[in-house]
């Protein structure tokens, strides 16, 4: 009995290391949790937007949808007021088509897009060296929170809780991002 019990908290300590985060992923309800590093070193805790509705989206300068940084501007400008924040993650895996880190992230998509929302930087949202906040989606949501390609989109609510997940072709500015952003800022029907 007393070796039995020994090899069941081994697995479970062995399971805790190796795979660091998993075993708190599924219990864990929060976004506000995670922190990415920000496009100028510093951290970029979503908890700094607790009580907010939070819309994370990959980016890529290079992508074919970068025109959509345009629209995530709109979408800030329009409902943060309202208590919104869009917080764009460039991210290269796919198509190595963000090249760009740091400043010269800042740099384009102000010069280029106007934008005024907060950036990461350049951060991994798939596979082994995905960010936890992506893990914790994915475990949270399921597929559907897996992003396939730039600009996927990933909607928390007021309590930090996935309330949408939107493909890269749904553009920001679309009645669907509009309807779950309202609904998750409480201020829907």
């Amino acid at each position: 009995m007393i070796l039995k019990r020994r090899m069941i908290i081994a697995g479970l300590l062995a399971t805790t290391f190796c795979f660091p985060g998993t075993a708190s992923m599924a219990g864990n309800r929060s976004g506000f949790q995670f922190s990415f590093d920000g496009f100028d070193g510093n951290p970029l805790p979503l908890s700094r937007f607790r009580d907010r509705a939070v819309l994370v989206v990959n980016t890529a300068s290079e992508c074919g949808y970068t025109g959509q940084y345009a629209g995530l501007e709109t979408l800030w400008q329009n409902y943060r007021h309202m208590g919104l924040t869009v917080v764009g993650v460039p991210s290269n895996n796919f198509g190595g088509q963000e090249p760009l880190e740091g400043e010269q992230i800042k740099n384009f998509c102000t010069l280029n897009y106007g934008v005024t929302f907060p950036l990461a930087d350049r951060t991994d949202v798939v596979g082994r060296a995905a960010h936890p906040f992506y893990k914790w989606a994915l475990a949270q949501a399921g597929p559907k929170a897996r992003p396939r390609w730039n600009f996927h989109k990933i909607l928390l609510d007021r309590d930090g809780k996935i309330a949408a997940t939107f493909a890269t072709a749904v553009e920001p500015t679309s009645d669907q991002v509009r309807r779950a952003i309202i609904n998750a800022l409480g201020a829907g029907s």
